[in-house]
């Protein structure tokens, strides 16, 4: 379902992505399930980061890995500055519906940088591919974005779907009637292949609190040496 160019090769031959596939899920606004394990994620997180700073966070493979590839595109990884907003502030986990919810828990808990779509939107297959630098498409608010050269992105048929330095795409985005979703992550160099198996499975452990009928159909991993 995730193809990969020859350019992407070249150009990130020790990076790392992964999709998956989940069918027959439920997309409410709020689930009690989820919300608790959300609480529990927050309090999870304070604990386990009570003692870092900004440069002891950055020191963590995770971060590093991403803090590297944002850097080379004058950005910052935007994770790294919700983690710290669940930690240092003390705020919460925004409220979404819940599939993207699931997604976002499980982004902030393993740090890996991940997009959700409406599987029935899409026009399959995908392509993974780093840009030339004129590719675009409308982000979630609706503005028209030009993709910066270099960065990686995936394309369905129909144009590109999401981008790691500005994020997923409007026209696929999961909305409240969606059932059946992909989601997407990406890991530059310094993300294990393992890494990003489990942040999917992460993923759907989280749906199946809300959707327990819920079928991962596809979980795959691709790229590495």
């Amino acid at each position: 379902m995730l193809q990969i160019t020859d350019t992407w090769k070249a150009a990130y031959p020790e990076a790392h992505a992964g999709i998956l596939v989940v069918r027959g899920a439920a997309n409410p606004p709020q689930d009690a399930g989820l919300e608790k394990r959300k609480t529990d994620l927050e309090t999870e997180l304070r604990a386990r980061f009570s003692s870092f700073d900004r440069p002891a966070l950055l020191r963590l493979p995770e971060l590093r890995a991403y803090d590297e590839y944002y850097r080379r595109f004058k950005k910052t990884y935007h994770l790294q500055l919700q983690l710290e907003s669940i930690v240092f502030k003390g705020k919460p986990i925004p409220s979404v519906a819940a599939l993207v919810e699931a997604m976002f828990m499980a982004e902030v808990e393993n740090l890996l940088l991940t997009a959700g779509h409406d599987l029935d939107v899409l026009r399959l297959p995908l392509t993974l591919d780093a840009a030339g630098g004129t590719e675009t498409y409308t982000l979630l608010r609706g503005d028209a974005q030009i993709l910066k050269a270099g960065d990686m992105y995936i394309r369905d048929g129909e144009g590109v779907i999401s981008s790691v330095i500005y994020g997923p795409d409007r026209r696929t985005q999961i909305r409240p009637e969606t059932k059946n979703a992909v989601f997407t992550a990406y890991a530059p160099p310094g993300i294990t292949g393992e890494a990003v198996k489990n942040h999917l499975e992460h993923i759907l452990r989280n749906i199946k609190l809300f959707a327990p009928e819920a079928v991962g159909e596809t979980l795959e991993v691709i790229g590495g040496r």
